[in-house]
């Protein structure tokens, strides 16, 4: 009866996991470049083949003074809540939403809030 924590076990468990290790290594370098047609984010395109289209700016539309306004564009977008005119309060309507929301409840304006430096405050 062989124990556990004997050496021919160790050795065994350790070439078991260096293999695994490799193979790890391989399955990512494939995954790496794979095509895959009609995915959000394909690696990299075919050579000579298929050319998927650009991906389609991301606008936004906000109720700014009582008033829609927009398309801005994420940099606009960004500059208006850096500018705190755009706050968590203000309504935000993006293309495939069904109603307007608020931005603390639009996804795509809480990264960008996110993002945005904090206001700078010199030390005195």
């Amino acid at each position: 009866m062989s124990d556990f924590y004997s050496s021919d076990k160790l050795v065994e468990f350790g070439m078991s996991m260096g293999i695994a290790q490799q193979l790890v290594k391989t399955m990512n370098e494939v995954l790496k470049n794979m095509y895959v047609p009609g995915a959000m984010n394909p690696m990299h395109p075919p050579i000579g083949g298929y050319n998927p289209p650009a991906p389609v700016p991301q606008v936004f539309y906000a109720m700014l003074d009582g008033k829609q306004s927009g398309p801005y564009s994420e940099t606009e977008c960004s500059r208006l809540i850096n500018e705190k005119k755009i706050v968590k309060e203000t309504y935000i309507w993006m293309p495939g939403m069904n109603e307007w929301k608020t931005a603390e409840n639009t996804p795509a304006v809480l990264r960008l809030a996110a993002l945005a430096p904090p206001e700078f405050k010199p030390h005195n």
